[in-house]
C-alpha cells in the first residue's frame, strides 16, 4: 500500500502550497484594490438636508441643556 508517514507528509505539503496559493492571491488583490482607489461620492441632496436637520436638532438641545447653567 505504501508508508502511511510519505502520505501525510504528502497531504500536508499539497496543504501548505494552496494556503500559500490562497494568501498570495488575496495579497496581490489586495494590492490591485489599493493601486486603484474610487473615488468618494457626494452626498445627495436628502442626505445633506438630514445631516443639516440634525445638526440643528443637537444645536437645540445643547442650548436647552447649557441655558440654566448660568
Amino acid at each position: 500500500m505504501g508508508n502511511p508517514d510519505k502520505k501525510i507528509a504528502a497531504v500536508l505539503a499539497a496543504t501548505r502550497l494552496y494556503m500559500q496559493q490562497e494568501e498570495e492571491a488575496a495579497s496581490a488583490a489586495l494590492e490591485a484594490q489599493l493601486a486603484s482607489p474610487r473615488p468618494l461620492a457626494e452626498p445627495g441632496q436628502w442626505a445633506l438636508s438630514g445631516r443639516i436637520g440634525m445638526m440643528g436638532d443637537r444645536r437645540m438641545m445643547q442650548l436647552r441643556a447649557f441655558s440654566n447653567a448660568r
